[in-house]
């Protein structure tokens, strides 16, 4: 660190005034008291001349040195003013620096950003038990809706009323910065799940109505189980296929039974069901 007295020299070498507060501000610290050392009286020369003999006699002067603190990675990228700097600002040549050296990994991540996953789905829990989920955009039609009521009835899945479906849409926000797309997706899923245990969903099992290939690949649904959130799952073609195509709607009839085995083996492990 450059002594006071120092420092008031270069900046009269420079041609500029050292400024002291005249007024103390409210609630200020009081100023510690303590005797500077006057500097000798500038010698009569230009002050680019003197902020030259200043800088040589820096440059001479030897110093002891010593441990430097660990620079904070905004300092790293800031070199600081040296005397290098001063001799350019009053027309000398600095010297020369070696650039550092490129890091190729970095150059690659700042010109090829990775992308976020991008899919949305339409969600409900099903008794709190079963989630439904119906990859797209659109929430789902009345026929739709009638559709699963009916498959469920047909299954033996005694549900009251089926609940209402909401929207989840990755990513979350646009612009953000993304290390590990599919990685982030799984755990904006998990997140969305966990908290809506909080919400009374207690999932058991995960009936999955389409095909979307980033759902997919976030989901992983394969051999009846899910993975990412560790249950039993079923993935099948989309309410729209099966409202059009009866042979989906007979390829769909052994999963309803199934079904309804399932929903009366769970009810029977909850006290009070049966």
């Amino acid at each position: 660190m450059t002594p006071e007295p120092q420092r008031l020299q270069y900046l009269e070498a420079m041609g500029l005034t050292a400024w002291v507060a005249r007024y103390a501000l409210p609630n200020a610290r009081p100023t510690p008291a303590c005797d500077w050392e006057l500097p000798e009286a500038p010698p009569p020369e230009p002050p680019g001349e003197r902020l030259h003999a200043l800088l040589d006699e820096a440059a001479k002067t030897p110093t002891v040195p010593r441990e430097a603190p660990e620079p904070s990675p905004r300092e790293r990228g800031q070199r600081p003013a040296g005397p290098g700097k001063a001799r350019a600002l009053l027309g000398g040549a600095p010297p020369e620096a070696t650039p550092p050296a490129a890091d190729p990994a970095s150059d690659e991540a700042a010109v090829a950003p990775a992308e976020a996953l991008h899919f949305t789905f339409q969600v409900a829990c099903l008794e709190g038990r079963w989630l439904l989920l119906l990859p797209g955009e659109a929430a789902p039609e009345r026929t739709h809706l009638a559709l699963l009521a009916n498959l469920l009835q047909a299954a033996g899945v005694p549900a009251r009323a089926l609940p209402p479906f909401e929207p989840f849409r990755w990513p979350l926000q646009e612009g953000l910065p993304v290390e590990a797309p599919l990685e982030e997706a799984r755990q904006g899923v998990q997140a969305f799940v966990a908290g809506a245990r909080r919400r009374g969903w207690l999932p058991e099992r995960l009936l999955l109505f389409g095909h979307d290939e980033a759902l997919g690949r976030v989901l992983t649904v394969a051999d009846g189980r899910c993975p990412l959130l560790e249950l039993p799952a079923w993935q099948g073609p989309s309410l729209a296929e099966l409202a059009v195509s009866a042979e989906a709607k007979r390829a769909l009839l052994p999963q309803l039974l199934a079904w309804g085995q399932a929903w009366q083996a769970s009810a029977e492990e909850r006290p009070g069901e049966g």
